[in-house]
């Protein structure tokens, strides 16, 4: 699995805003597929929440990808 460090510079960021700004997704459309299939793992519970704010010490796991918000 290959581990990442995304450096949050507001309060927290919404998961598809990350999906897409990591290139993960190509657009929304796609970030909210991929939330809504239950491919999004946030601090080891599955996240189904497109909109999800995501803040500093949560790990998001998607595909072979381990995010560390830092």
């Amino acid at each position: 699995m290959e581990k990442y460090q995304f450096e949050l510079s507001g309060d927290y960021i919404e998961l598809i805003k990350l999906l897409k700004l990591l290139s993960i997704a190509e657009s929304g459309a796609q970030a909210k597929l991929m939330v809504e299939s239950g491919e999004v793992i946030r601090n080891g519970d599955l996240e189904n929440r497109k909109r999800a704010k995501i803040i500093k010490g949560d790990k998001i796991e998607i595909f072979d990808l381990e995010i560390e918000i830092v």
